[in-house]
Formats: C-alpha cells, structure tokens, sequence
C-alpha cells in the first residue's frame, strides 16, 4: 500500500509541475489562447478551472503525504535503531583504561 501511495504522489507532483508551467501570472498561458467570445469556456473561466484544479492537485499532494506516513512499513518493537545500539555499547567514561605495561614504564 505504501508504494501505491508512493507512486501516486509522484503522478500528482508531475501533474502539478505541469498546471503551474501552463499558468501565467499575468493573465497568459494556456488561458490567453481561448480569447474568443463565442466559447462555451471563456478565458475567465479556463483560468479559474486551471486554478481550482491547481489547488486540489496541491491539496491531494498533502493528504497523500500524510496518508504515506501512516503507512510506513514499521519494524518490530523490538528492533531497537543502530544510534540506540551504539548508546548501549559506549563503555563507561568514569572507569581508569588500563594500559599496556609497556606504556606505563616508559611514562616513568
């Protein structure tokens, strides 16, 4: 299910790259291209669908977003992380290391 989700919400960032690369903030774009009056979609109204479709893919990508979360493959509660495993390995700090002999003798 996680990489079902996974896939989904590279499909949606593809698609909203491509709605924000067809929009024009200065009233251009795709949206300037349909300038006749006689149209069933006016300019005004392509923009508007453009933005509304903008927002929902935008929307999607959040709640799919956190949906992956909730999916996460999890280990086992017994697994603990490798920084948990290198905490619990750290020697005590407080313990005197014991040197070799021959260390001790030439420190004299």
């Amino acid at each position: 299910m996680y990489t079902f989700i996974i896939v989904i919400i590279f499909i949606v960032s593809a698609l909203l790259v491509l709605m924000v690369l067809v929009q024009n903030s200065k009233g251009g774009g795709l949206a300037s291209s349909f300038s006749s009056s006689n149209q069933v979609m006016g300019v005004r109204r392509t923009t508007d669908f453009l933005e509304k479709f903008t927002w929902g893919l935008a929307i999607a990508l959040v709640v799919l977003s956190i949906t992956a979360t909730a999916f996460l493959p999890r280990q086992g509660e017994q697994a603990k992380s490798k920084i948990e495993q290198q905490i619990q390995q750290v020697q005590d700090p407080s313990q005197v290391p014991n040197f070799p002999q021959a260390v001790r003798d030439s420190t004299k």
